[in-house]
């Protein structure tokens, strides 16, 4: 008999809101100081995918924050490609 799996919730850096983590976009500062998106080990943040949550941790420079690091233009761009996404 197996039981449901309970989702794995993740909180947004830019919102705060908990939400389970396969929602939402995650950005990883890995081992060897580069950033990577949706996948491998080390610190990472997590943002909805929503225009105003993008927008904000953009705007506030909340993943550089969350993730410790200073500038990196691979995050906004990150975010620059999920806004031009759109929905679907």
């Amino acid at each position: 008999m197996s039981r449901p799996h309970k989702p794995v919730l993740r909180r947004c850096v830019s919102c705060a809101c908990l939400k389970d983590r396969t929602q939402m976009l995650r950005l990883v500062r890995l081992a060897s100081g580069d950033i990577g998106r949706d996948g491998g080990f080390g610190r990472s943040a997590y943002v909805c995918r929503s225009e105003a949550c993008l927008q904000d941790a953009r705007r506030r420079k909340r993943l550089q924050k969350s993730l410790r690091v200073r500038h990196n233009p691979f995050i906004d761009a990150a975010l620059v490609a999920e806004l031009n996404k759109g929905p679907g």
